[in-house]
């Protein structure tokens, strides 16, 4: 063998070898999986449902992260100002969406700064009613904001979050006047409901369902078009009176602006592999989540999809924040 020859087979092995440590490196330390929202609420769940496993895929530990305020906003706009390593990643909801519509000064845009990394779960929203609102069907809801307007209240979470908007369509399609009553999440909201400081709320399925099933509130509709598979006994909104009434929740994650693409494909595939698990997928939709997990590329379409259909909305309906 001559010595030129010997030469170039070792540069194709050294490169081969570098070209496989490169793509070993990542992650080599724990990952942060920021939910800007207070323990408790949807996202909440689901990021420590698929948090310990994902850290066993990965091989590094996966840090919930909650950093909770502005509807979101706050923990968001961390993760669009971290750096594009993959070491920080954003668990929203359709929150985001609305907030890019809402706020005047927002700090990042939903659009252009995150990297979509997968579309996590669908889940509708439900309206739930705790002590303080002894009713049993959305029809006496309707009834009773009607003998007195604006005295029936519901537990929102801020400006642009999926509780106010279904709070806001509930009022615009059932012709109704209630209260807001803004809290910083959606576990406190829930909990709000609980204890009878306000009368009802458009809850999470996924983080309400185990208090339906333990019956510490009632469960009246759900928000989506369709009934959800694990609640099959509950009813539409539209079907209870309030025709064409459809909010659907989902839940994203991203990472920062500019993350390279083999590290977004990493983090799609160890996430895509958890989420398909059947432990896993079973506990997700037995909590009332349709899961997705979704290619990068078709998490980006989706998101500028709603972007497009709630901008129209929120704009008509003249929903701003400060």
């Amino acid at each position: 063998m001559t010595r030129k020859l010997l030469l170039s087979i070792c540069a194709v092995v050294a490169a081969s070898v570098g070209g496989v440590t490169h793509a070993q490196v990542f992650p080599d330390k724990p990952i942060r999986l920021i939910v800007p929202y207070p323990p408790g609420g949807g996202a909440d769940a689901i990021a420590r449902t698929i948090g310990p496993r994902l850290s066993e895929t990965l091989g590094q530990p996966v840090v919930i992260e909650n950093r909770p305020g502005a509807n979101g906003n706050i923990g968001s706009a961390i993760v669009a100002k971290a750096a594009p390593d993959g070491y920080t990643l954003l668990m929203n909801t359709i929150g985001l969406v609305f907030s890019q519509s809402i706020y005047k000064s927002l700090s990042f845009n939903v659009l252009n700064d995150f990297t979509p990394v997968t579309l996590v779960a669908g889940v509708p929203h439900i309206l739930i009613v705790g002590p303080s609102l002894p009713v049993n069907s959305v029809a006496e809801v309707l009834a009773a904001a009607k003998a007195k307007p604006g005295k029936i209240n519901y537990a929102s979470v801020g400006v642009g979050s999926p509780f106010q908007m279904a709070g806001a369509l509930f009022q615009s399609v059932g012709q109704v006047e209630l209260a807001e009553i803004p809290y910083q999440g959606g576990g406190p909201a829930v909990q709000s409901v609980i204890a009878g400081q306000t009368d009802m709320t458009f809850a999470n399925l996924l983080a309400a369902q185990p208090l339906i099933k333990a019956g510490r509130v009632k469960a009246l509709a759900v928000t989506s078009s369709k009934r959800s598979a694990i609640a099959p006994d509950v009813p539409t909104l539209a079907e209870s009176g309030l025709p064409g009434y459809d909010l659907s929740g989902w839940f994203g994650i991203w990472a920062p602006p500019g993350t390279p693409k083999p590290i977004i494909e990493v983090l799609n595939g160890a996430i895509v592999k958890v989420l398909n698990e059947p432990e896993i997928r079973a506990r997700l939709e037995r909590d009332g989540a349709e899961v997705i997990a979704s290619t990068p590329a078709e998490f980006d379409r989706y998101v500028r999809s709603e972007y497009a259909k709630w901008d129209k909305v929120i704009k008509a309906a003249r929903i701003q924040a400060d």
